[in-house]
């Protein structure tokens, strides 16, 4: 669909509906105009139109919590948005997670951040870490190394894992496998596969 079949209101608005791709709650609600909808395709990232201040505003460029656009649908009226984000932080200026944060039904939920993001991060550190080599990182050592000696920790992390499961050791098993995760994702560093494509493996192979 072209851009020019949304249906804008009489103001030249379309509502947008922002929402965080991975754990599904939603954002805020924002507007955009023509322009501000290109940008967005254009950028990637989410630009709207402030209609207080009457001029385009691109979310995060001051704060730095931007929302990266993974996907935009309409709505069978064409004339509202959902707009599906990977956020960099806040979407709410107060620094919640969510605009949504309150609840009129008493014991209501606050929306949780993606339960997932720790992964995320580690990966971007990881990348960092391969990239610049600081001296006595651990990670740094491992990348130096090279690919046998990161599969050799893996293998010995899984045994690792093997033997708190043989011992019915709840907690020592989450210890073991956090290391075994994290060596894993040392790997896929490594050789340049990111943790994406295992999931779209995964997801493919689920539906």
């Amino acid at each position: 669909m072209n851009i020019e079949s949304i249906q804008f209101d009489e103001k030249g608005l379309v509502p947008a509906i922002v929402q965080d791709a991975r754990s599904k709650a939603v954002l805020t609600l924002a507007y955009m105009n023509e322009e501000s909808l290109r940008q967005t395709l254009d950028k990637r990232e989410t630009v709207f139109y402030s209609r207080s201040r009457q001029e385009l505003w691109h979310k995060g460029e001051t704060s730095g919590n931007t929302q990266k656009v993974t996907d935009i649908h309409y709505d069978c009226d064409q004339d509202a948005l959902l707009v599906q984000v990977i956020p960099q932080g806040p979407a709410c200026h107060k620094g919640d997670y969510s605009c949504f944060s309150d609840s009129l039904l008493e014991g209501g939920q606050e929306p949780k951040d993606h339960r997932y993001a720790i992964l995320d991060e580690l990966q971007e550190v990881l990348s960092e870490r391969k990239a610049t080599l600081p001296e006595g990182s651990y990670t740094s050592t491992l990348f130096q190394e090279g690919v046998d000696r990161i599969a050799k920790k893996i293998g010995e992390e899984a045994g690792e894992v093997i033997i708190a499961a043989k011992n019915d050791d709840p907690e020592e098993m989450a210890l073991e496998s956090a290391d075994l995760l994290f060596h894993l994702l040392l790997l896929l560093t490594d050789r340049q596969v990111p943790l994406d494509d295992v999931l779209a493996v995964l997801e493919k192979r689920h539906s």
